[in-house]
């Protein structure tokens, strides 16, 4: 399949996978991080309130969010899963932030893991991801160190494919530098990204495969709006005073590549290789290091941890100077009594010497008397 098809947006190409998909049970497929309305030309996932971003920000913690959805074309039948991250990558100080993605993904080989570890299989619940879309910021440069950082440890785990997002806020000149100055850095870093398999027996297969590791990183524009051409045409895609951005225009966007990638020719593939690969990887590690049902251990360095017990740890602070203030006070005024307690007993002692003198005074008068 070359990537000049013309057939629309949608999921109406996924039956031409069924009889691939159909020797499997069922067909599920888990999504991370996606432009998910434009690809499946469906209202998964509602518009967020872009004001709310910044009132997110005060939480200081990536959020993970998980949508599901069971999509249908020709009776053949898709759970589709996205798993989006808001908040990522959004502070000042991002040190850990990756964490939460890491450990979602962890998260799901073990669970899946410790169903296959029980005697009955059949009602196994399969969350595990099997792609994940990295958004680069089109700055024009080159990735971040945190970008840098977090592919790493992403691309270990799970199907990582690389997307430059808002692509048309690039000229195309700048877009194709960008794109090489990505490549090397990924190269350099030993970045193992998602490379389609290339079929020595079916040229046409391997020619698109080509095709596609030669667009990664994917530039794409995300649009849900129907616009008017110049011309005339009705497209999806995004209005400006200059023109219009086609999303399905290979000459402004890598968006069909994309979506060839996910839907039409290689979603089987990615869901072996989550299963082949990552997976195994991964159940291979934890039998090695554990014993057969014990539960998996916590990562100590967990930023979620780490919020909670420096929460926990400043309330005791809290609690504790509060104490000792109130000590202080009580301490104050007891020296305070004392002091006045002590002042009280001079005064009564002073009182008793004077009477005392009195006293000796007036014997000695009568004394004196009597003589």
């Amino acid at each position: 399949m070359t990537t000049t098809t013309t057939e629309p947006i949608g999921i109406s190409n996924l039956p031409n996978q069924r009889h691939k998909i159909a020797s499997r049970t069922g067909a599920n497929f888990t999504l991370m991080v996606v432009v998910i309305n434009t690809l499946f030309r469906t209202e998964l996932a509602p518009n967020k309130d872009e004001s709310q971003r910044y009132a997110k920000q005060l939480s200081r913690s990536v959020e993970v969010d998980v949508i599901k959805a069971e999509l249908e074309e020709k009776q053949f039948h898709v759970n589709l899963t996205v798993i989006d991250t808001p908040g990522f990558g959004d502070y000042v100080n991002n040190r850990d932030c990756w964490l939460p993605l890491v450990d979602f993904i962890d998260d799901q080989y073990e669970t899946y893991m410790r169903q296959d570890q029980q005697p009955y299989r059949k009602q196994r619940t399969d969350m595990r991801v099997h792609a994940c879309l990295y958004f680069i910021t089109p700055t024009g440069h080159s990735l971040k160190p945190l970008d840098v950082e977090v592919m790493k440890r992403l691309a270990s785990r799970v199907n990582l494919i690389p997307v430059i997002a808002k692509s048309d806020t690039m000229v195309a000149r700048d877009l194709q530098i960008f794109k090489e100055r990505v490549r090397e850095v990924i190269r350099a870093n030993n970045i193992q990204v998602y490379a389609p398999p290339l079929d020595p027996m079916d040229e046409a297969n391997g020619e698109h495969a080509r095709a596609l590791m030669a667009s990664m990183p994917f530039s794409v524009i995300g649009s849900t709006q129907d616009v008017r051409t110049p011309d005339g045409r009705i497209v999806r895609g995004r209005e400006y005073p200059w023109g219009v951005s086609e999303v399905e225009n290979e000459n402004h966007c890598d968006f069909k590549k994309l979506r060839s990638l996910l839907i039409r020719t290689h979603m089987l593939d990615l869901v072996n290789s989550t299963e082949d690969l990552h997976y195994e990887t991964y159940r291979q590690t934890q039998m090695e290091t554990r014993k057969f049902g014990e539960s998996k251990v916590k990562k100590a360095d967990n930023p979620r941890f780490k919020e909670e017990e420096d929460a926990l740890r400043r309330k005791f602070t809290d609690q504790v100077k509060l104490e000792e203030g109130r000590f202080r006070q009580w301490e104050q005024h007891l020296i305070a009594e004392r002091d006045r307690l002590n002042k009280d007993l001079e005064t009564a002692h002073s009182s008793i010497k004077q009477l005392e003198a009195e006293i000796e005074s007036m014997q000695a008068t009568g004394r004196g008397s009597r003589r």
